[in-house]
């Protein structure tokens, strides 16, 4: 390979590059207007894998000559239709939704790991202190929780005065050993 070739690029290759990101750019544009800002979200993994999918339609379309621009947001354009019809189901079906859906799994509750869960979840224990610390916590008796979401991200929630609304937990897969540690005192 001569290095002129792969430094090289001609004003067509710019003007082309430069039309397609730009058709593109409109065309999701439109497409996140029709379908709503969920489009982009990551809330489930369906959610994760349209994102994953558009970003190689968009550098396939706008980097290469095949796809053409008009492929690529047909391509899309398919992609959105399956992202609606997959929300519509799961909203209105719900016994489709378990399929869907992957379910958010307690690592931690009230300082205490929960091994089986973990490993479950592929984890280890440092996996958590790595999020306990980003969060800012020093000590694992600041911890209420600690919770693998439908996406994969953590959340870190924090021992406080109030009460917890124990409706946020009930689609949390083991929500009940919140419910059990919180009312046998651990902490």
């Amino acid at each position: 390979m001569k290095w002129e070739t792969w430094l090289s690029i001609d004003w067509q290759q710019v003007i082309g590059i430069s039309l397609s990101a730009v058709g593109f750019y409109i065309g999701l544009m439109l497409f996140t207007r029709l379908m709503g800002l969920r489009s982009f979200s990551k809330l489930s993994s369906h959610d994760f894998a349209m994102t994953v999918g558009i970003g190689s339609i968009l550098a396939s379309t706008v980097l290469s000559d095949k796809p053409s621009l008009l492929q690529g947001l047909c391509a899309v354009a398919v992609l959105f239709l399956i992202q609606g019809v997959v929300s519509l189901i799961r909203r209105k079906v719900k016994p489709l939704k378990a399929l869907i859906d992957n379910q958010a799994i307690i690592l931690m509750a009230h300082g205490e790991y929960f091994s089986d869960n973990l490993k479950e979840a592929n984890l280890s224990r440092s996996d958590v202190q790595e999020v306990l610390r980003k969060n800012g916590i020093k000590a694992k008796t600041e911890v209420f929780a600690v919770i693998m979401e439908t996406t994969g991200d953590m959340s870190v929630i924090k021992h406080n005065d109030v009460a917890p609304d124990w409706s946020l937990f009930d689609d949390i897969r083991d929500s009940e050993l919140l419910i059990d540690a919180n009312k046998s005192g651990k902490q």
